[in-house]
């Protein structure tokens, strides 16, 4: 009588063995493949510059991802099809022709459930530790399969060529900003991201992407200061201004001639009065040009961040905006552009800024036509497009090919705007409110 049956033989155990060798090594490729292409690089370089090797390890193996990702797929698959393969000649020589069909049940149910599911939960779910773990190694079968990859890697673009799609290795599939900005956007639907919060990092990453022309005060609203006025009425003009800082013009008022600040004037003032003058006579000799400062002129396609940067570096806080041919366009100091990341900035000089957009009963925004579009999207959580126009009614015009009358209705963009005011060819007020999904009722 034989010790033990012919089937469970040594060849059968050392072929277990192997194929349960083979699901733990899958279980590897599957888990490193997940926690390598989900943890986060911030988080790894945090890591990395902290004294962890494998944090760096992995930060290296990320920057190559279609490298990384060709050799686990292709360590995945070798394991994976050496296991199904001895499955099947495992349970055909225990079940005969059925044992095709019993080996890829068992099979499928061992992979799905202990290769791919189970590793790959416990790596998203812990994915910068994982990576750090496993990248030493993965390192090692990257560079074992780097010929074939580099192979696969050249087939797969002569193929993608074929059909007219170019890969550029350098490229990421997300630029690091825009991660920034959809984990942001992200965060805030889900309520994890306060909106404040949200609107300061998305405003500092937009300061690269924006002209000063975009947020300057216009000309037209710019206060200025007559260089030949009477003394006392520049005097009386700056005292009354709830401006420190006055561009000064001479003749028209696009030739600024120089900047006076409060500060300069008051002490240039005093400085006349207590030289043993009278008052009066003093205040007549008194000429602003003396005490002005030269103006700082930049061109209207200045980005946002760079003009920030020269006016911490000039240490200077106001600056005339002139387009291509010099003429001037607007003015735009420091505040503004901080207020592009912190929001509105007021002091107990500033009038209300509430007259910009009220909120009506019925659901209405009453909004002045000056305000930006950016600003009314930052207090409403709009998304109207500010591509094509900086503010409200220059949107307007710019839909409507026209310059709208008082009273005319439009819908774009999802929303309705009527015009509510308008003084000469400039909208002044509008009520805008978001269209409705009107479904049509049932009958």
């Amino acid at each position: 009588m034989e010790a033990s049956s012919p089937v469970l033989d040594l060849a059968f155990w050392i072929s277990a063995g192997v194929i349960f060798l083979m699901l733990v090594l899958s279980a590897f490729f599957s888990g490193s493949e997940t926690a390598l292409t989900a943890a986060s690089r911030g988080k790894l370089r945090i890591q990395a510059d902290k004294g962890s090797r494998g944090a760096a390890r992995a930060l290296t193996l990320t920057e190559d991802s279609e490298r990384l990702i060709g050799s686990v797929l292709l360590g995945n698959n070798l394991v994976n099809i050496l296991a199904a393969s001895l499955a099947t000649a495992l349970f055909t020589r225990l079940f005969g022709d059925s044992g095709v069909a019993i080996a890829t049940l068992v099979m499928t149910l061992l992979v799905l459930i202990f290769a791919e599911v189970l590793p790959k939960t416990y790596a998203i779910t812990n994915a910068e530790r994982a990576a750090s773990v496993v990248a030493p190694v993965i390192s090692v079968v990257v560079i074992l399969f780097s010929p074939i990859v580099s192979a696969v890697r050249l087939l797969v673009r002569g193929v993608l060529r074929l059909f007219g799609v170019q890969v550029d290795p350098e490229s990421r599939v997300l630029a690091v900003r825009e991660e920034i900005a959809g984990a942001l956007q992200l965060g805030h639907s889900e309520g994890v991201v306060e909106k404040e919060d949200r609107d300061r990092i998305l405003g500092a990453l937009d300061l690269g992407d924006r002209t000063v022309e975009e947020i300057m005060l216009h000309r037209s609203q710019i206060e200025m200061i007559d260089a030949d006025a009477d003394p006392q009425d520049i005097l009386r003009q700056c005292l009354e201004s709830r401006f420190t800082r006055l561009p000064v013009y001479r003749g028209e008022p696009g030739n600024i001639i120089g900047v006076i600040h409060a500060k300069d004037l008051l002490r240039a003032m005093y400085r006349a009065v207590t030289d043993g003058k009278a008052g009066a006579e003093a205040l007549a000799k008194f000429r602003i040009t003396d005490v002005a400062k030269p103006p700082y002129f930049i061109p209207e396609t200045t980005m946002l961040d760079d003009q920030m940067r020269q006016f911490l570096r000039r240490h200077t806080h106001f600056a005339l905006v002139v387009d291509e041919y010099g003429v001037l366009q607007g003015l735009i100091t420091l505040e503004d552009i901080l207020e592009e990341i912190v929001g509105e900035i007021t002091d107990e000089f500033d009038t209300a800024t509430d007259n910009l957009l009220r909120r009506t009963e019925d659901g209405h925004f009453i909004v002045d036509g000056a305000m930006s579009i950016r600003d009314l999207n930052r207090a409403t959580d709009w998304n109207l497009p500010d591509e094509e126009a900086n503010t409200v009614a220059g949107l307007v015009i710019h839909e409507a090919q026209t310059i709208p009358t008082t009273g005319q209705v439009f819908s774009f963009h999802g929303f309705r705007f009527e015009v509510l005011g308008r003084e000469g060819n400039r909208i002044t007020r509008l009520k805008i409110r978001p269209l409705q999904d009107r479904r049509p009722s049932a009958g």
